[in-house]
């Protein structure tokens, strides 16, 4: 049954809603996957995002300075790449910091380990305003 559909955008010449407006799915799959092939990102490899919510700014910091050291010194360097930590776009909800770190590799059972690992330590140094969640893959990186 034929429809009607209505995009808003500001940015109506963007590849993705032209190849949607020709309904021209395999032009757009074939760009997409070239793409992501490229610059690695899944399906090729994982990504990893390692969020940070605090009310203090300076406790933020110290926390994902120590995550990010770990994963330094414990991911393999060759097979990761870790982006240090950053204030997240949104920087600030309900007076809540928020920062992140990313991680590009593929998570394989001993990566995940060494991932939950990270987390038991860190909940062990008992930071009190600071709470730290992992995402593999999200489907959002806001």
């Amino acid at each position: 049954m034929p429809g009607k559909v209505i995009i808003q955008s500001y940015n109506p010449e963007n590849f993705s809603i032209q190849c949607a407006k020709k309904q021209n799915y395999e032009k757009f799959y074939e760009t997409e996957i070239a793409l992501r092939k490229q610059l690695k990102y899944p399906p090729f490899c994982d990504i990893t995002v390692v969020n940070f919510n605090s009310l203090q700014e300076s406790e933020i910091q110290q926390v994902s300075q120590w995550i990010y050291d770990y994963l330094k010194n414990n991911l393999n360097q060759e097979q990761f790449k870790i982006f240090k930590p950053m204030p997240a776009p949104i920087d600030k909800i309900q007076n809540r910091y928020r920062w992140r770190i990313i991680l590009k590799g593929n998570i394989t059972g001993e990566a995940n380990d060494m991932l939950n690992q990270c987390l038991r330590q860190a909940y062990e140094k008992n930071w009190k305003n600071t709470k730290i969640t992992m995402d593999v893959n999200p489907n959002n990186m806001m």
